[in-house]
């Protein structure tokens, strides 16, 4: 009897122990189970989870602004000077000088830039009028200029306006609808007109005799840096000699008075056409 009850001691001892091993073993696995399902969900979340996106950079904005001197040869242009101003052999002064400027773009190496509502009226009696400022410009470094001398084609059909392109400002052919591109006006001993006086005003913006001309005054490898502090500055030399030379050469006794479209104000512009430089850049 002690025997059996030995035995079945032994037996109820060694079921435990199995019992136990059992119940380590399965939570062992359990556990490597959970880790491994952990590891993976985790490995499958950073996998799955996208590369951050670059946000584009905000962009920056300045100004530049532009200034016109008006000269005649290498003198600045002065009005109802007593001393008179020498071309071609022919003596002259200037009582009026004026021309619109329009359209203007500014070359960099990210593209163009082209400013909205883009017309100017200089005016030499109107010294308020040599300098303006654009505004809203990418930041960079701007190469090169291109603008139009005179107003475009839209704007001359498009009836009264305000502004620069206001009538009152005397650019504005009531009898024939077009703005007057350019406009000099002064005296000359040598003009054939009969109070010698010299009158050049130069329109028609359609068909073979369009006045209109599109300049680029190279910047002569200067760069205007634009940044949202600075305002580089354009100094532009308009030069009124160039419209009495090259390619045609005018004569004050035969041609003192231009005062409609035609051949005449033509020749006038094709003249002009070149009268503006880049003398410097202010950065």
């Amino acid at each position: 009897m002690l025997y059996l009850l030995n035995g079945m001691g032994f037996y109820l001892i060694f079921c435990k122990f199995i019992e136990e091993k059992l119940r380590t073993m399965i939570m062992k696995t359990h556990t490597k189970f959970l880790s491994v399902i952990f590891f993976a969900a985790a490995f499958a979340v950073v996998s799955c989870k996208k590369d951050p996106v670059e946000e584009p950079p905000v962009p920056e904005f300045g100004s530049i602004a532009i200034e016109f001197e008006n000269m005649v040869g290498d003198s600045v242009l002065e009005l109802n000077s007593d001393d008179n101003y020498a071309i071609n052999g022919d003596t002259f002064t200037v009582t009026m000088f004026k021309y619109y400027i329009s359209n203007i773009k500014l070359a960099s190496a990210n593209g163009t830039f082209t400013e909205p509502e883009s017309y100017h009226l200089i005016d030499q009696s109107v010294p308020g009028s040599f300098t303006f400022t654009i505004d809203n410009i990418p930041v960079g470094d701007y190469t090169g200029i291109s603008f139009m001398i005179g107003v475009d084609s839209t704007r001359n059909v498009s009836g009264v306006q305000t502004g620069a392109l206001d009538p009152a400002n005397g650019m504005f052919w009531s009898w024939s609808s077009g703005y007057i591109m350019a406009k000099f006006e002064g005296t000359s001993p040598q003009s054939g007109g009969s109070s010698h006086n010299l009158i050049y005003h130069t329109g028609g913006f359609s068909g073979v005799n369009s006045v209109l001309r599109t300049v680029g005054p190279s910047f002569n490898g200067a760069i205007a840096n634009v940044t949202k502090t600075e305002t580089p500055v354009i100094h532009i030399a308009a030069d009124l000699a160039e419209w009495f030379v090259a390619p045609a050469n005018i004569d004050f006794a035969t041609t003192y008075t231009i005062h409609m479209p035609g051949t005449a104000a033509k020749m006038i512009a094709d003249n002009y056409a070149d009268m503006f430089s880049v003398e410097h850049i202010h950065n």
